[in-house]
């Protein structure tokens, strides 16, 4: 999206700079919050292998728990709390969409966050967050960036 094509929205964009966790560590908690908000959530990622190692966290990452979601092959996209794809769609009217290795929001309108997720030990992800921060920015979405310390607590740097 250029700054020309760009309009005001108030949906709040989330930068989270991974160092310490991978993103299959992270995401589902995030996506746990987000779910207790009452909200859908869409995780689209990058690449189709990027997917099926998201699908398999949701559904492993507690023993006592899974997030239950799903995606188009599956059927009921409609239906479900959280729905991943590598495409811009939003079948389930989800309020939260996340976007995890390079994958790019097609509109910052329609959703009441966008959460981008990057690999920080990376410095071509870093560059597309950059890329992406000044995107959301000229779109006129406030955002925010956090960091996680040493200690594993998640920090707003800015």
């Amino acid at each position: 999206m250029t700054p020309e094509q760009a309009t005001p929205t108030s949906t709040e964009v989330l930068f989270y700079h991974l160092e310490q966790q991978t993103l299959e560590k992270v995401l589902p908690t995030l996506v746990e919050k987000t779910l207790e908000r009452g909200w859908r959530a869409v995780v689209q990622a990058g690449s189709q292998e990027r997917l099926a190692a998201i699908d398999l966290a949701l559904w492993t990452y507690r023993e006592d728990s899974f997030l239950a979601h799903g995606a188009a092959k599956e059927g009921y996209s409609a239906d479900q709390p959280v729905y991943l794809t590598t495409t811009g769609e939003t079948p389930n009217g989800a309020g939260v969409r996340f976007l995890v290795d390079g994958a790019e929001a097609e509109s910052f309108t329609g959703f009441v966050r966008i959460v981008y997720l990057f690999d920080g030990n990376d410095t071509d992800a870093v560059k597309v967050a950059r890329a992406q921060w000044t995107a959301a920015k000229s779109a006129g979405c406030p955002v925010t960036y956090w960091q996680q310390s040493a200690a594993g607590k998640w920090e707003r740097k800015a």
